[in-house]
């Protein structure tokens, strides 16, 4: 069992920045991949980026160039940097964790593959 828990949300104004982050906890592994997924009311969970190290981390178009997500698996912690924060990136974050060989793109594209998620903590960015 993995346990995951993230911290780091709040509310900040457009153009904003914030820096996410998420303690793993329990049966994490070399092979454990780690991402960020989000979810706005009324719309589906969406991968926002995932990294699978060592391999090159994957992020979502709509954030590329924005965010920025590392891991540092010494301390089994993955941490989602946000820069200029627009409205439509408000919504809850979540950390989701899996084990297995999958390639970062692959991670974002598949919520089914992770097996463990955190509770997730909210982000609103105000107009």
């Amino acid at each position: 069992q993995v346990q995951l828990a993230e911290s780091g949300g709040g509310s900040v104004q457009a153009g904003g920045s914030l820096r996410l982050s998420c303690a793993a906890s329990g049966s994490t592994t070399s092979n454990t991949f780690m991402a960020w997924f989000r979810q706005a009311p009324g719309k589906e969970r969406e991968g926002v980026a995932a990294i699978n190290y060592p391999r090159t981390p994957a992020v979502a178009d709509s954030v590329k160039g924005r965010f920025t997500i590392s891991k540092d698996s010494a301390k089994n912690t993955l941490d989602l940097q946000l820069n200029n924060l627009k409205p439509e990136d408000s919504g809850i974050y979540y950390c989701a964790a899996g084990d297995g060989q999958y390639v970062s793109w692959y991670l974002l594209r598949t919520p089914n593959v992770f097996k463990y998620w955190g509770q997730g903590t909210q982000v609103t960015v105000s107009s």
